[in-house]
């Protein structure tokens, strides 16, 4: 992940992608994002297990529900 000053200063970057433009976003919305348990709770000893239960699932639903689309979905 890059980090810019704002989004015009990540499209005037040399590396800037426009088929990822819909994933530019501010630095708080994407660290709610990574805020999400299905990151936090990567420590576990039993993730791969808590993943496909309900709390799992619930997580993983609400981690995709926040993340951005692109245009071509």
């Amino acid at each position: 992940m890059n980090l810019f000053r704002s989004e015009e200063h990540a499209r005037r970057w040399d590396g800037f992608n426009p088929a990822m433009a819909h994933a530019i976003k501010p630095l708080a919305e994407w660290a709610e994002a990574f805020a999400n348990p299905f990151f936090r709770e990567r420590a576990r000893a039993d993730y791969i297990s808590w993943t496909r239960s309900d709390d799992g699932a619930a997580a993983f639903r609400a981690l995709r529900s926040s993340l951005p689309v692109p245009a071509d979905h």
